[in-house]
């Protein structure tokens, strides 16, 4: 079932994240990388900033989550999470459709260029890579991150994206 987290969710949010971001450890920048990933303060003003989580309740229990941001004209895939026990099981998928089904807006999402199975995740899903002239003005005007984290990351678009800059 998935659902919309409640602040009671905070905690295990929290747990989610910082389990399944284990994989990004040896394998993003050493300089971009903490323990924990997210911090609890990080985490609340995330929050605090507009990210909605979704949660994937597996067995009465959150196996994944995933983050919207809504920026206007466009809505963010922010901080997409499955434990790292439950992997290859479709709980992102189902994640990614649902939220996919609750906005007519562009989907755009920022991750890591060297976490390949991300990217290949979410090109799997429709999502293709944008060019780094764009990626850098997406990640400018949509998102607040380092200048460090811009030259390590990548954004992909959903179809929507397309349709919308044709117009």
């Amino acid at each position: 079932m998935i659902r919309r987290c409640t602040e009671s969710d905070f905690g295990t949010i929290y747990e989610i994240i910082n389990d399944a971001a284990q994989i990004y450890h040896g394998v993003i920048p050493d300089d971009r990388w903490h323990d924990p990933y997210m911090s609890r303060d990080e985490l609340a003003h995330e929050i605090q900033d507009g990210v909605l989580f979704w949660g994937y309740e597996r067995d009465g229990q959150l196996s994944g989550v995933m983050g919207i941001q809504d920026k206007g004209d466009v809505t963010l895939i922010r901080h997409a999470y499955v434990r790292t026990k439950l992997r290859k099981r479709g709980i992102g998928t189902s994640l990614l459709r649902h939220i996919g089904n609750t906005t007519g807006k562009p989907l755009l999402i920022g991750t890591w260029a060297d976490a390949s199975w991300a990217i290949s995740f979410y090109q799997n899903n429709g999502f293709k890579l944008v060019t780094e002239e764009e990626k850098n003005t997406l990640l400018e005007k949509y998102w607040s991150i380092s200048k460090r984290q811009v030259e390590t990351s990548v954004v992909l678009v959903n179809s929507k994206w397309k349709r919308m800059n044709v117009n």
